[in-house]
């Protein structure tokens, strides 16, 4: 999964042309693994400066021990345009985005590689594509989409209205599930799905993710139940959840190295007092309802002698190398009952809403749902959301952000907030380099 598993074809090293890349699966699918190695080792989705922690502190999640400032303006709300984190997201996004243009358009006018090897690597790349737009533009609201690696024409892009954006990310997800094969069928290798590389449940799922952010509810609840069907009920044990080899696992990453576990573990697992690290917030930890066995599985508390005490996320529990038990996961099947459960209740679906909200439920040890209406499943759906997914890619931000309530719950906590904070700031670099990208987002 890592950069050193590009194949050599007799081309200076790291340096294939795209013409000798597609002359063959082998090395076509070296370029797409090197894509992966960058999201997992550098992208928004990587474990230490990734979502998961920067939008963690800048919500209610997270409480940052460590020394690093770009951390603390996001946990202070204190952001700027020439925040280092900003800059490396917006950077490396768009050039993970133009590598999977490159493979869209080298495996489009491959004469070597056979239809189900063109389908199966354009299908990764249309997924990956429209992930990453979906995720920077719930950050930066409307981004340029970016569907060409002409170099030129890149760098004198303007933004796009959101609305457009996920316009282009629905047709890219669509297409994608089409030319990929699904769960329990086999790659153009013969080898079975595994979860390690997109698929087409994979891409239903983040279709289904980007049909509930437009308020979709018919396509959204649509989507969902094509990858609930497939997969069926979760896994019974939160203990397992996050295990490499999960019953709900949709799509996951495997560790750089061999043996290796996850950066996850490493960031948010706490030995001793005082921390250099993160830390759960003390209402998220207090959120959690009496009997829900996710504060106990999923949650470990700490202290010492001086009566110091801290609570962090023990989601993943193997922080040492030897043999890989957990892979850092990034879709799992729990998500897909909580989009259908609000897709449901949207559309007043109420006993179905129930129902899958009472599965996620359920499971947590807690008793079925008392929510009745529409308002209620919502606020009730909402709050399932924060005590299933914490620390888990940013869904707790996005999800103030749509509700409409990022303002409600974080003005009382953050001292600096402000209403412009819903959006985070163009990277100032950017708009130097290139005048289309104006106006900056307010505020900044």
């Amino acid at each position: 999964m890592s950069c050193s598993d590009f194949v050599e074809v007799d081309l200076p090293k790291n340096r294939l042309t795209s013409e000798a890349v597609f002359l063959e699966s082998a090395t076509a699918e070296a370029a797409l693994k090197g894509i992966y190695a960058k999201i997992r080792d550098i992208g928004l989705l990587y474990g230490r400066t990734g979502l998961s922690t920067r939008m963690g502190v800048y919500t209610d999640e997270l409480d940052n021990y460590t020394s690093e400032q770009s951390l603390e303006d996001f946990q202070n709300h204190n952001l700027l345009a020439t925040n280092s984190d900003v800059e490396t997201w917006w950077n490396n996004t768009y050039n993970q985005i133009y590598i999977a243009n490159d493979v869209i358009q080298g495996v489009s006018n491959s004469t070597a590689l056979t239809m189900e090897d063109k389908d199966q690597f354009k299908g990764e790349a249309l997924f990956i594509r429209a992930y990453l737009h979906l995720l920077i533009v719930e950050l930066f609201g409307d981004v340029p989409y970016i569907d060409t690696k002409n170099y030129i024409e890149n760098t004198n892009v303007s933004r796009m209205p959101r609305a457009l954006v996920y316009d282009s990310i629905i047709e890219d997800l669509r297409l994608a599930a089409s030319l990929l094969p699904g769960e329990g069928e086999a790659n153009p290798s013969g080898d079975p799905i595994r979860p390690i590389r997109p698929y087409k449940e994979a891409a239903n799922s983040v279709l289904a993710r980007a049909y509930l952010y437009i308020g979709n509810w018919e396509l959204a609840e649509l989507a969902s139940t094509s990858v609930i069907n497939k997969f069926g009920a979760l896994e019974p044990d939160l203990n397992k959840v996050f295990l490499k080899e999960a019953s709900g696992i949709i799509w996951q990453f495997k560790p750089n190295l061999e043996g290796g576990n996850t950066i996850e573990a490493q960031q948010f697992i706490l030995d001793n007092l005082p921390s250099r690290t993160f830390a759960l917030n003390d209402a998220l930890f207090d959120g959690f309802e009496v009997g829900d066995q996710r504060k106990s599985d999923w949650t470990k508390t700490v202290f010492n002698n001086r009566g110091d005490t801290l609570h962090h996320a023990y989601k993943y529990k193997q922080r040492n190398a030897g043999t890989s038990v957990e892979y850092s996961v990034q879709l799992r099947l729990a998500e897909q009952y909580l989009i259908r459960a609000e897709a449901r209740a949207e559309l007043e679906k109420i006993p179905e809403a129930q129902s899958d909200l009472n599965a996620i439920r359920n499971r947590a040890g807690l008793p079925n749902t008392t929510a009745t209406t529409m308002e209620e499943l919502l606020e009730a759906i909402l709050q399932e959301r924060r005590v299933e997914l914490f620390t888990e890619h940013g869904h707790r931000w996005f999800d103030l952000k749509r509700a409409g309530k990022a303002a409600e719950v974080l003005a009382t906590i953050k001292p600096n907030w402000k209403d412009t904070d819903m959006l985070l700031p163009i990277p100032e670099a950017e708009l130097l380099l290139n005048p289309n990208l104006l106006p900056q987002n307010d505020g900044y």
